[in-house]
Parts: C-alpha cells; sequence; structure tokens
C-alpha cells in the first residue's frame, strides 16, 4: 500500500506542533505561570510561527485556525505537561531531539509554503525561519527574555541554512516534493543534533560594561 506523501507530510507537522507546544508549556512550567499560562505559551510556541507566516505571505485565515487539529494538539500537549511536569526532569534530552526534528519539519513545511506562494529566494528562507522560530520569538518576548534564537547554539541558523537548501535543490533538480521536503529536514536536523553534541555555536558579541549605554562615566 502506497503511502500519501502530503499525509505524510501534515503527519510530521502535527508531531512538529506538538513537540513544539510541549517545549512552550515547559517553559510556562519553568516561570511558574497557571494552567491558562501553561496553555497559552505552548500554543504560541506551537502554532505561532506558522500564523506569523501566514499573515505576512496572505494566507488567511491562518492554516491553524482552518484545521482544528493544530490547536487541540497544542491544548493537548499544554494539559499534560502541566499535570507531569514534574516527572520530566529526565526527559530533557529527549524533548531536545524532538525539539531539534520539530526544527526540521516546520523549516522544510515553511519554505515549501513560501514556494508555493511563489516568492523568491529571500521570501522562501525567511518563511521557513518564521515558521520554525516564530513561535519561540513570540514566547520569550512574552516572558521578557532575550529570544533564544538569538542567543542559541545554531538554532536559526540552521533553519535559515535549511532554506537555502529547500531552495537550490528545488531549482536545480528535478526531485519530488517529498524529497526535497525529506532532504531539508533531515539537513536542519542533522545541524541541530550535531550543534547540541559538540556544542557548537556562532561568535558571540563581546562588550565593555563601561561603555554600554546608560552607564555613567
Amino acid at each position: 500500500m502506497m503511502i500519501d506523501a502530503e499525509q505524510l507530510i501534515h503527519s510530521f507537522d502535527l508531531f512538529g506542533t506538538a513537540v513544539f507546544a510541549v517545549t512552550g508549556a515547559l517553559c510556562g512550567v519553568h516561570h511558574k505561570l497557571d494552567l491558562l499560562g501553561v496553555v497559552v505559551f505552548g500554543c504560541t510556541v506551537g502554532v505561532g510561527g506558522g500564523i506569523l507566516r501566514d499573515l505576512i505571505i496572505g494566507d488567511v485565515p491562518v492554516a491553524a485556525l482552518r484545521s482544528k487539529s493544530y490547536l487541540l494538539i497544542c491544548i493537548a500537549s499544554a494539559l499534560t505537561v502541566f499535570f507531569v511536569a514534574r516527572y520530566l526532569s529526565n526527559l530533557q534530552k529527549l524533548i531536545a531531539i524532538c525539539d531539534a526534528i520539530g526544527l526540521g519539519v516546520f523549516t522544510a513545511i515553511g519554505a515549501a509554503k513560501g514556494a508555493a506562494f511563489e516568492l523568491n529566494t529571500i521570501g522562501i528562507v525567511l518563511c521557513g525561519v518564521l515558521t520554525a522560530v516564530g513561535g519561540g520569538i513570540l514566547r520569550d518576548v512574552m516572558s521578557k527574555s532575550i529570544p533564544v534564537v538569538l542567543t542559541s547554539d545554531f538554532y536559526a541558523t540552521a533553519a535559515l541554512l535549511g532554506g537555502l537548501v529547500f531552495c537550490l535543490l528545488k531549482r536545480l533538480t528535478r526531485l519530488p516534493d517529498f524529497s526535497i521536503f525529506a532532504t531539508v529536514f533531515l539537513f536542519v536536523t542533522g545541524i541541530r543534533l550535531a550543534a547540541m553534541h559538540y556544542k557548537l555555536h556562532l561568535p558571540v558579541a563581546s562588550s565593555n560594561d563601561a561603555a554600554a549605554p546608560g552607564k555613567e562615566s
């Protein structure tokens, strides 16, 4: 029995949504939010990036509101985290791996959405990046933190490279859409996992505290 490629991609999309919702809910638990706050954080990370992407490219109503599956998965994931968070301390490594998988999935899906709307290379890459990291940025803004994607090791960078790989494969090869999706997904996930394992990161800006804005001489 042949597996429908579009259905398989949709299944990956739902999996990525669930994983990101879990990471968002965990952040809410870490900040000691109440039940509603944890659910809001879960939904924000789970579908926030896709909503921002769809609003920017004009695909409205946004996908997260056209299908009830996305928000229901976010809510279910967040509620699960809220009630079992105390038992998740030993699952951080597994969650980090799943988060890397979600990053790869969302980058590939976002780039494909940009290509479907006939955007240029920059637009396609940004769609991939925004889908992958937009929810996390909203979460960090809501929690009054510097967005992790601006400080974390090869997180947004992995999505950026994945978007470029998508464009190259789309324009230089005749691979089927699912093959391109799978390649980008594996590429981004692999880079993220390698960065985690080898502790790779981009150079960090250094500054002299005495010269920082607002400091008195």
